[in-house]
């Protein structure tokens, strides 16, 4: 088990439902109004297709021109595009944090997602800017809560995960954070007032404006 630090290097954060929240709902009932095929084995068909495109099993082309025959899609590619990145919403609370940790450490991403979704994020969200680098699922040909991409964030970064502060929404990835002996603090959108605890523990209180260490 890890052991809350009192002065980090850096912190790793995930994507989904921390610094952005999503939701497919909307996506898929769209689609589904534009689709000769909107049953439930379809979608299926088009889910197995996007685990096999975030693992870097499949390409972006491939994976659009797979759910578009899979569900009979009769809007454009393009359309379909659109459609399949706009499931994503701020999360300005931790966009806050986020912009005043960065004025103090080096901060990396690491992330289960696409090259779609990425280039949208990065495209859309500001956010983003406050990042050095990161690691990405579809990219690093593997998958959170598995440990690879993990070991390759402390390649790359140099990171020591006892002086890194891991940041994630999802219990089995988290597990595995602490497991490799990071500083991980387990988030959910809904109780950020619990995740500025946890940071004030280690020593970290958000201000408006500076995070400031208390003496």
């Amino acid at each position: 088990m890890s052991v809350p630090i009192s002065a980090p290097d850096c912190f790793l954060f995930d994507i989904g439902n921390v610094l952005v929240t999503f939701d497919f709902e909307p996506a898929l009932a769209a689609a589904r109004r534009r689709s000769r095929r909107g049953t439930l084995e379809a979608f299926q068909q088009v889910y197995a297709l996007k685990d096999r495109l975030e693992s870097g099993r499949l390409s972006d082309q491939d994976f659009i021109d797979g759910a578009i025959d899979a569900l009979g899609y009769e809007g454009s590619e393009e359309e379909f595009r659109d459609l399949w990145n706009d499931i994503f919403s701020p999360n300005p609370p931790m966009w806050e944090v986020a912009g005043q940790l960065a004025e103090r450490f080096p901060l990396y991403l690491l992330s289960n997602t696409s090259g779609l979704h990425m280039d949208h994020l990065m495209a859309k969200f500001d956010v983003f800017r406050h990042f050095k680098d990161g690691i990405y699922s579809h990219s690093a040909g593997c998958m959170k809560p598995g440990e690879g991409m993990f070991r390759q964030a402390i390649e790359r970064f140099g990171l020591e995960p006892e002086r890194t502060i891991y940041i994630d929404d999802l219990p089995a990835n988290a597990a595995t954070g602490r497991r490799l002996g990071f500083d991980t603090i387990e988030y959910q959108p809904e109780q950020h007032g619990v995740f500025l605890r946890e940071l004030k523990k280690r020593g970290l209180e958000v201000k408006s404006g500076a995070v400031a260490r208390r003496p």
